[in-house]
C-alpha cells in the first residue's frame, strides 16, 4: 500500500508560514516523500475545491487521496484511509485463492487486536470479520470499512479541510488558475 512520509524538516507549522512560491515547495516535498511517483501537475483548483463537497469526492481523486493521506500521517492516523483503500482494492479481487490470502493479510494488519495498523472498530465487528474471512467474499470487510469511513467523515475530513496542507494547495492552484 502506498504511504507518504513527511520530511523531518517539514511539519504543519512550516506549512502555515508559507507564502506564494513557498507553497510549491510543499507540493514538491509531498511529491518527493511519496513512495510512488505522483505528480500534481494536473491538479486544478476546480478539482480541489470539489474535495470540500464530500469525503467521497476527495477519495475518488488520486491527488485527493494522496494529499489526505499525507495530512493523516501528520496526525498519526493514516491507517484509516490506508485500510479504506486496501478494502477498495480487495473488492476487485477475482481469484478465490487470492481473495482468501488477501483477506487474512488485511485481517492480520488492520483488524485483529494489537494489529500493526489496527483500526478503531468494536469487538462485535471484529468477530464478524473473523468469521467472514473463513469463507471470504468481496463484502467481508464492508462493516469495518463503513465504520472507518464514518470516522474519517466526522473527524479527519473536517480537520483536513481546515488544515494548512489543504489550504496551501487550494491557494496555490487558485493562483495558478489566475495566470
Amino acid at each position: 500500500m502506498p504511504s507518504l512520509v513527511t520530511s523531518p524538516q517539514f511539519n504543519m507549522d512550516t506549512a502555515s508560514k508559507m507564502r506564494g512560491n513557498d507553497r510549491c515547495i510543499l507540493r514538491s516535498r509531498l511529491h518527493r516523500s511519496s513512495s510512488r511517483a505522483v505528480t500534481t501537475e494536473g491538479l486544478c483548483f476546480e478539482e480541489m475545491s470539489q474535495w470540500s463537497q464530500s469525503l467521497e469526492r476527495l477519495l475518488s481523486s488520486k491527488y485527493g487521496v494522496t494529499i489526505f493521506q499525507a495530512f493523516l500521517k501528520t496526525e498519526f492516523s493514516d491507517e484509516n484511509v490506508e485500510f479504506w483503500m486496501v478494502c477498495e482494492d480487495y473488492k476487485k479481487t477475482k481469484s478465490s485463492f487470492r481473495m482468501c490470502s488477501r483477506a487474512k493479510k488485511i485481517f492480520k494488519r488492520y483488524i485483529q487486536a494489537e494489529a500493526v495498523r489496527e483500526i478503531n472498530i468494536d469487538h462485535k465487528t471484529r468477530d464478524l470479520i473473523r468469521r467472514n474471512i473463513k469463507e471470504p467474499t468481496t463484502a467481508c470487510f464492508d462493516d469495518a470499512q463503513r465504520i472507518v469511513y464514518g470516522l474519517m467523515e466526522r473527524d479527519s475530513y473536517p480537520r483536513f479541510l481546515k488544515s494548512d496542507i489543504y489550504q496551501a494547495f487550494l491557494d496555490s492552484t487558485s493562483e495558478s488558475s489566475k495566470m
